[in-house]
């Protein structure tokens, strides 16, 4: 099971999008309940592409 610190929002620095894990990825076919800790490492952002290395927690 994941943590509450696992479970945190995460948000794109390049366009501002929040990958919030409550609601998961439906673009990237991610279910919701999957923490941002847990994506791939290719996983991108689905707005503007940026990789998971632009993102910061909130």
């Amino acid at each position: 099971m994941a943590t509450t610190t696992e479970l945190k929002r995460m948000k794109c620095t390049v366009c501002g999008y929040t990958y919030d894990p409550a609601n998961g990825d439906s673009r990237g076919g991610i279910d919701p309940g999957v923490a941002f800790t847990a994506l791939s490492d290719d996983w991108v952002c689905p707005t503007c592409r940026a990789s998971k290395t632009r993102f910061i927690g909130q």
